[in-house]
Formats: C-alpha cells, structure tokens, sequence
C-alpha cells in the first residue's frame, strides 16, 4: 500500500501545500453545462424530477475530470482545487455581484473575463427571472420583506438549496447497482388504481434511477482519466497508483466497497455528487467516520492489506479532498450571515454504537491523529463524548485543544441522543445520528433538517421598546403593543416581547412554508433524496417529504444580548428605579451620547448572564421558553415540525451592525452575544460560573446549543490544567449542555496578528460552529473574538 511514515509524508505535504495555496476562483464550467440542457429539447419534453435527473446526468458526463499529481483520493467539484462552481437556478449572480465576489476583501473568489462574458451573455439573459431566488422573492409578503430589511431574521435558501443532512453507512453496504435495483422494487409496486400520486412516485424513482447511474458514469470517467495518466507517467510507483486508482473507480461506485481505500473513494464520490446537484446549505459529510470505516481497517489490518501508516495517509489525503471544496459564493446578507470559506463538513468521532455501548475505537483515535496533523479548516471535526467513553478520548480530543487549532469541538453524545428522542426518532436512529454543520443534530442518513435562517431576539425587543417600530428603516414592522414608557411591570413589557417574537415568527413560517412549496415543486433533488432512506421506499423527494424524519430549524441569536438587556431594564428601571424606561429608550435612541456615566452602570453595575447570577439567568429561562412557544412543533410542508436551534454562524455580527444601542451598555452596531454564549466580557467569575449559568437552559429540548469559550494557554499548558479541562467537559455535560468549544490564545496575539497579518496567516481561531483563519475574518468578527473573556483560571 501507501505512505509507511509516523509523520505526514512528502505526498500528503505536498497535497496539503497544493489545497492551502490554491485561489478560490468561480468557474462558470456548471452555469454554462445547466443551461445547455435547459435551452435543449430534452429540458422541455419530460417531467421537472425527470428534468433534474437528467441535467444530474449531463452535468456528470460533462464536467471537467480533474486527477491532481499524487492524490489517492480523486474528484473535485470544479475543473480544479478550489474552482467553485455556481448553481443560477437556485440564484444567479449578477455581473455586480460577480464583481464584489471578485474584489471584496474577505472570502473573494477570482472572476475573469471568460466568467464575467459567460454571465453577460449567456447565463443572465436565460436565468434572470427563472431563478428560484428570483421566484423566492416574488411570492414573499411585503411583511416578510419589511422584516427581512430589518434584519429581524435571514433567510437561509435566498441563495442556497436546502440539503443539510449528513450520510449514514448505507453506502458502504451498497453500489449504486444496489441502489437502482431498490429502485425498481419501488417501482413494481407502485399501484395506480389506489395510489392518485403513482405517477408522480414514478416520475421521482426514474429520476433517482438516472442519478444512480450518472454517478457510476462519473466514476468510470476518473477511471479512463487514470488509465490515461499512466500511459504517460514515467515513474513504475505512480503508474502503478494509477492503476490502482482506476480500478477503485471501476469497482465504486458501482458496487459496495471492499476495502478501506475504495470506502473513502466511493464516499468521495457520493460528496462530489450532492454539491453538484445543488449548492446545498452546508454540513454534508461523511457524518460517524470511525463508526463506518471500522469494518474495513479491521479487515484489511488482519489480511495484511493495510496498516495503520497507510491508513493514516488516506484518509489525509481524504481530509484535502475537503479543503479543497470552498462554500459556494455568498452576497448580500447570506455573505453576512455565513462568511466564510467553510462549508462546515463536521466530521464525527466517538459516541455511542446502535445498540448504546461505547463507540469509541482504535480508529478514533487514528483519525483525531489526522485532525492535528493536517491542521487544515475543512474538515471541520468534533468528538462526541458519552458518559460511557473512555477519559483517554476526551484527553486525546483535548491535547489538539490545546495546540490552539480550534478543532475539534466538543459535544455531548448523551444530550444528542436525548434531543432526538423528544423529537420523535428512534433511539437506535439517534445512538447513529450526532452534530452537523455548526451544532446542529439530525438522524444521519435518515433525516431532512433544514436550517431556514437566523432569528435576532435583541431586534425584536428593539421593535418592542417602539411599539412595533423599527428605529433604523422607520417603518412599522411589528405589532403595536403599547407605548413602552407606560408599562408599569416588567411582566407587561415581557408580555409585550413575547407577542412580537410570535408576531416575527409567524411570518418567518409562513414565507418558509412558501419557500419549502416552491424547492418541493421546481428543484427536486433525486440524486440527493436516493441517499437518504425511506425516499425510496415512498416514491418521495429529500425536498417532498420522502426522508424519514423531517425538521426545520429557526437559529435564535443573541441569548446573552437579550438576556442582559432584560436584566438591566428589571433592575434598574423596575427593581430599583434609577431610571425610567422612557429615559431609558431616550438614551438608547441617542446611542447612549452624554451618557456614557448611565452605559458604564449597565456595562459593570447590573446582573449580567454568564456569572451562576440566578437575577440574570432566570431572564434567559423566561427568553427561552417565550422563543420555544412561538416556534416549536409548528408543522412543516413535508410533514415535520419546526424546532429552535441556538446558534449565530457569522450573523451576531450582522445582526449587531442592524440593531440599535441597547440596555446592557452595547452600543448601535456592535456586534450582539454569540450562540449561547455570554455577551462579550461579560463573564467575570470564571468557566464554571458559566457552565453554570448556560446549564440552566434546557438544551434537550432544542436542536442544538453552541458555547464558545476563550482560555489563555498558560491555563492548560501541563496535564493537570488538560484534566481540568476535562472535568470542566464533564461537569457541563452532567447539566445537559449540548456543545463547547475553545480557542487557546490570548487577546495580546491576535491584537498583533492585527497589526501584522503577514506574521499570523496560520494563525486558526474558533469562531462560532467552526474555525477559520483569523486574518481571514472581517474587521468586526476580528474585535469580537478577541473582545470574548479570556479566562486564567477555573
């Protein structure tokens, strides 16, 4: 086999080096080949799942093959590393557009020429109105569009296809043959004397029979590419990779793999093959790795096939695969509300088996092992701790920690399985599921959770204070609950946010239902639904309800924020009556200007949320469960519900930059408080204090909590302050806590990585659910990480 080096060999070195400096670039490679077929005969004379099958088809029988020099792992979404397509059905970009993709500062991806023509003369003039952002658009209310320019909440398919779903170990049991084999099953039974929407199953099965084989005849091309690549290499060891490589590519994914290198290639395929049927929103991977290659690095240890070094250098070469992958361009506010290159693959490790023992394995820790040597962005990865798992699994995820990468996160497989279970899973399906994306928890394999945007709970307070009017566009969005100056108990002003969060909610529901009706009726998604079980059992598309589960999340943003502004105005205005509210709200309006005495009072003399201060921390209970009310079990189009999710992405910065100055001293476009996390500096009495304080929220009834954390690496240098660490884990684990996560640096290095970004450009950092390059983080994400505490003790 490969590499048999303790350390990351020349080849995965040179991979590694090769995907770092690699230039985002956008191709226009995908446009140009989906409106060939959609300007063809075959495009007009057939079914729309039928349609999507066959544009899958062509797509995959015309893009560009790419085999890079010395890769064992081979296919990429564009013509190169880093060669990002873009997808004009779902949107398409304008040619300003593709010149701020171009230019901006951060997360920029090269357009020339040939791009900015294709666009000009081809793409636009077909796809303008025809898009589904632009129908999207058209069938939102005017309430919808008031709130969305507000900033109350985002929308996360205004740009991008739902598909937030992570896979399960089908694949590694079955080929595509097998795959389209069910198919046909399906098909012999469908009944069209009993069964009225026969013929549409029919028409969705025939569409997945076509992606099945599409998928095989992408394979088979890499294959040829490689037969051809030999003819010409002259080195007998590459030639004979080559080889090697073909044969994997004729045997995968037409049939189930056989041995570790053809389960990561045949994986790798299944990815290139999603995110270029749609630009889904984020999270696809390979979900439980060590759960699903265990059968394999077993089998080939024992023949003699494989051995931990060579095990080891695939799957780094696998980890490249991903880093490669950029998230497909982004403007506007989805750019604000997800800015970055990631595309927040989050690979799991550990957690529990089917049957609830542990499932911890020597593969575990073989891939933790990758995770700190490559030390790349993409995979992002965490560890699922049980409380049935070894403490060495947590020390070994910490030791990684501490090296300051930002990876892995930390989660709470117990919590989990839990969060399913009250969903409505199986507790085999949820032992089997975990975290995707950021933190959010799905059944893998089985689930369709789409995450439909961010909510900002500090806004809508904002719009309370003005009785449903927003200060910043001056128009009345929200309800009119009274003059806020005139409620004489905090209970009445809470009352008052309560209707206005369910206000903003129902109508972020209704344009979701709408948005959901529209992806159901024009972008089915075949090859994608195949994958995911019960789809083709039903006769049902991922986006129509076929999967066996199916959820919508609301990510509520700005916990801390809110909690901190309600404790404020309890305390000051109704507790102890330094103020009236009307003062209050005038300060406010002004930006706190001439009263920086009153600011410094809410900043450093008021409860804060973060401190076990129960004042504070029963305010976040009451905000919690008023949000709660207004979005849980709320039924879905595909026959889910809608449940909450707490967590911000990059958005907290673009929430902050929409809302105005507010009670607990922030000032107008600052940045509000992240996830669960406490505002910015607003954790004074440790780590534990914290744990404490989020604790008391119910995470099991959400689908998902994100807790960031910032420690000095002075705290966890020795193994006793790395055991300290773990206890810290544990005890919050022990309260239910969902997630948590660090960054291990110290506010003085960023401030200089500041200053001299060319010193620092690996510098990693964890920014919400996952990490990225700190010098590649706007201005505003940049002051708002370094202004987190940074804790020196427990």
């Amino acid at each position: 086999m490969f590499g048999e080096e303790d350390k990351m060999n020349e080849r995965i070195r040179k991979l590694r080096e090769q995907s770092l400096k690699a230039v985002p670039t956008m191709t226009g490679e995908r446009a140009k080949l989906i409106t060939e077929f959609f300007k063809s005969d075959a495009a007009t004379r057939v079914s729309i799942p039928l349609q999507r099958g066959l544009v899958f088809k062509y797509l995959m029988e015309h893009k560009a093959i790419c085999i890079n020099e010395g890769e064992l792992i081979v296919g990429e979404r564009g013509p190169a590393p880093k060669a990002t397509p873009t997808y004009p059905e779902v949107t398409c970009h304008s040619l300003e557009d593709i010149d701020i993709l171009d230019t901006r500062p951060k997360t920029s991806f090269k357009a020339d020429a040939s791009i900015k023509k294709l666009y000009k003369e081809e793409i636009i003039p077909f796809w303008k109105g025809r898009s589904m952002r632009d129908r999207i658009m058209s069938e939102m209310t005017p309430e919808w569009q008031d709130a969305y320019e507000a900033g109350i909440f985002t929308e996360f398919m205004e740009q991008r296809a739902p598909g937030h779903t992570v896979l399960d170990g089908k694949i590694y049991k079955k080929g595509m043959l097998d795959f389209k084999r069910d198919i046909e099953e399906s098909l012999s039974k469908l009944d069209f004397l009993a069964d009225l929407d026969a013929f549409d199953k029919q028409e969705e099965l025939k569409a997945m029979a076509i992606a099945a084989g599409a998928l095989i005849a992408y394979a088979r091309r890499h294959a040829e590419k490689a037969r051809e690549l030999a003819k010409k290499e002259k080195s007998p060891a590459r030639k004979k990779e080559l080889g090697l490589i073909a044969e994997v590519c004729e045997r995968v994914p037409a049939h189930a793999p056989r041995d570790f290198h053809e389960a990561l290639q045949y994986y790798w395929f299944v990815h290139v093959g999603v995110i270029t049927e749609y630009n889904t929103w984020d999270s696809f991977n390979p979900g439980r790795l060590d759960q699903h290659l265990w059968p394999f690095y077993q089998k080939g240890l024992a023949e003699g096939t494989l051995t931990r070094e060579s095990a080891k250098e695939l799957l780094e070469a696998f980890w490249v695969k991903f880093n490669n992958q950029p998230a497909p361009p982004k403007v506007g506010v989805t750019a604000e509300e997800s800015g970055t290159y990631t595309d927040f693959a989050l690979i799991n490790v550990g957690g529990l088996k089917t049957d609830g023992t542990d499932g911890v394995n020597d593969l575990s820790y073989l891939i933790l092992d990758v995770i700190e040597e490559m030390r790349i962005l993409q995979p992002s990865s965490m560890v699922q701790i049980s409380a049935k798992g070894p403490e060495s699994f947590l020390l070994r995820a910490l030791r990684i920690v501490r090296t300051g990468f930002g990876q892995p996160s930390i989660f709470n497989t117990d919590a989990i399985v839990k969060e399913m279970v009250r969903a409505g899973k199986s507790v085999e399906d949820a032992r089997d599921g975990g975290s995707s994306g950021c933190v959010e928890t799905g059944a893998f394999g089985k689930e369709a959770y789409l995450l439909t945007g961010y909510f900002n709970l500090a806004k809508v307070f904002e719009i309370t204070l003005h009785d449903g009017l927003d200060p910043r566009t001056e128009k009345r969005i929200g309800l009119r609950t009274g003059d806020s100056a005139k409620f004489r108990t905090f209970d009445e002003l809470f009352e008052a946010y309560r209707k206005q969060i369910r206000h903003f909610v129902d109508i972020k529901i209704r344009g979701n239902n709408v948005i959901e009706k529209l992806f159901m009726e024009y972008l089915p998604a075949p090859f994608l639904s195949l994958l995911v079980s019960d789809c083709i059992e039903r006769g049902k598309d991922y986006h129509g309800g076929g999967a066996r589960y199916n959820t919508n999340y609301i990510q509520g943003v700005g916990v801390g924020t809110i909690t901190d502004i309600l404790s404020s105005i309890q305390y000051n205005v109704y507790d102890n009556k330094t103020l009236t509210l009307k003062k209050l709200i005038a300060a406010l309006d002004a930006d706190f200007a001439g009263q920086e005495p009153l600011r410094q009072r809410f900043l450093n003399r008021t409860p804060k949320y973060g401190n076990d201060d129960d004042y504070a921390d029963s305010l976040m209970k009451r905000v919690f469960e008023a949000y709660f009310e207004a979005v849980d079990g709320r039924p879905t189009v595909r026959g889910g519900a809608y449940h909450i999710d707490l967590l911000p992405t990059t958005c907290h910065i673009y929430f902050g930059k929409v809302t105005g100055a507010t009670a607990d001293g922030r000032k107008a476009g600052e940045p509000v408080s992240e996830g669960v996390s406490p505002v910015q500096g607003a954790d004074r009495h440790g780590p534990t204090a914290v744990i404490k304080s989020v604790g008391k929220m119910d995470h099991i009834r959400t689908g998902g909590t994100l807790l960031n954390q910032k420690f000095t690496p002075q705290l966890i240098a020795d193994d006793e302050g790395l055991a300290d660490l773990g206890h810290l884990v544990r005890s919050y684990f022990r309260m239910d806590g969902h997630h948590i996560q660090f960054n291990v640096v110290t506010a003085d290095t960023l401030r200089d990585a500041q200053k001299h970004p060319e010193k620092y450009r690996d510098l990693i950092v964890r920014v919400a659910g996952y990490s990225d390059y700190f010098v590649d983080c706007g201005k505003e994400l940049q002051e708002e990480i370094i202004k987190r505490t940074e804790h020196q003790e427990y």
